[in-house]
């Protein structure tokens, strides 16, 4: 029962960041912008798919398609990050971009880890 209850948990520890994630595309969308194909717009567009994911997983309706689809927002964002790796001068920002490159995979991982068993708008464990 107790095991449960904290499993129940885990739709919300990986939806929250999503959100918090969101709400910082929107509000920096400018200084985000450069490292953006599409710049600014592309910017406010990932940053409301990412409001609309997380929602879809905490009210779980459309949570399947959602999480799938927010594992491949997570992977594709992984282009900049690499770039920005690559292009770095200083040790630090190389390892501030692998720190933004681990955390997308991971978070696409448990995206899709999520979308295997989400069923018919309920996550079943």
């Amino acid at each position: 029962m107790y095991m449960q209850t904290v499993i129940s948990l885990g739709k919300y520890l990986f939806a929250i960041p999503l959100f918090i994630f969101g709400l910082m595309h929107l509000m920096s969308a400018d200084q985000m912008a450069s490292m953006a194909p599409g710049g600014a717009f592309m910017v406010y567009f990932t940053g409301l798919c990412l409001l609309a994911g997380s929602v879809s997983v905490m009210i779980g309706k459309y949570d399947k398609l959602a999480s799938v689809l927010i594992a491949l927002l997570l992977l594709l964002f992984l282009i900049p990050h690499v770039q920005g790796m690559m292009n770095a001068t200083d040790e630090g920002t190389k390892a501030m971009q692998m720190i933004n490159i681990l955390k997308n995979i991971s978070m696409a991982g448990g995206a899709l880890a999520y979308a295997a068993l989400a069923k018919d708008g309920r996550y079943v464990s």
